[in-house]
């Protein structure tokens, strides 16, 4: 798994910045979470070894901006150069997740179009409130490749209306001892949806609190991800197929 971050921090713009995860942990090392700065690995894709090959290859998909969010407004300055590495090593495929996709067309190039073939955006929702805002923009945007992020998801969900032209939609709890529970009856849900509309599903992580049948269960870190793949829900869409 690649991992690339050209910058980190970020600030809370909606009810799933609550506990989010980067304050927390940057609150425990001491560091000023919302303040953005570039990081050493700002030019990564691009570096190159003595003998003239990239330092980044990689089969897997690179994770960009995950300890930040690509769209915020403290990296317009920088935003460019990135995209130009991106642009450059057409032969990864770089995904990145936001809640700012309203600021989409004021920050791609200007050679965008209807979007780069390397470039996955997948748009985090946590409610219908911001499903319903962030996914109406997304379905009308110019993206090549598209994915809806409902984590932490923190009540239940209807994409119904928004999973035409849509790659994949993920599902996973909050994390941590303040972290809001997430109902499996919930990620079921959204999983049926994706199922009738044949997107690609994938049920990543409990949370911490997680109800299944009425009862609560509070779930160590470290057994999240297992519990998820063991509930073995995940649905691969068929090709060929769909709305």
């Amino acid at each position: 798994m690649a991992h690339w971050s050209p910058w980190q921090g970020c600030r809370k713009i909606s009810e799933g910045c609550k506990n989010c995860y980067i304050h927390t942990r940057d609150g425990v090392d001491g560091k000023d979470a919302g303040k953005v700065i570039k990081t050493k690995s700002f030019d990564l894709p691009v570096l190159r070894k003595k003998n003239g090959e990239y330092k980044l290859n990689t089969k897997d998909v690179v994770y960009t901006c995950f300890q930040t969010d690509f769209f915020i407004e403290d990296a317009d300055p920088w935003r460019m150069d990135v995209w130009s590495f991106i642009k450059e090593r057409k032969d990864l495929n770089f995904l990145f997740l936001t809640k700012r996709i309203h600021r989409l067309m004021e920050c791609v190039p200007s050679d965008w179009k209807d979007g780069y073939d390397n470039v996955i955006i997948g748009v985090s929702v946590e409610n219908q409130s911001m499903a319903d805002k962030r996914l109406t923009l997304l379905q009308q945007y110019p993206i090549k490749h598209k994915g809806v992020v409902c984590q932490p998801l923190i009540s239940e969900i209807d994409l119904s209306g928004y999973l035409d032209g849509i790659d994949f939609v993920t599902v996973g709890g909050e994390q941590g001892i303040n972290g809001r529970p997430c109902d499996y009856q919930w990620v079921l849900d959204i999983r049926q949806t994706c199922i009738g509309h044949n997107v690609s599903f994938s049920f990543r992580q409990t949370g911490t609190y997680f109800i299944k049948e009425g009862i609560r269960y509070k779930v160590a870190r470290s057994h999240q991800f297992v519990q998820a793949r063991k509930a073995g829900i995940d649905f691969i869409a068929q090709s060929g197929e769909g709305t």
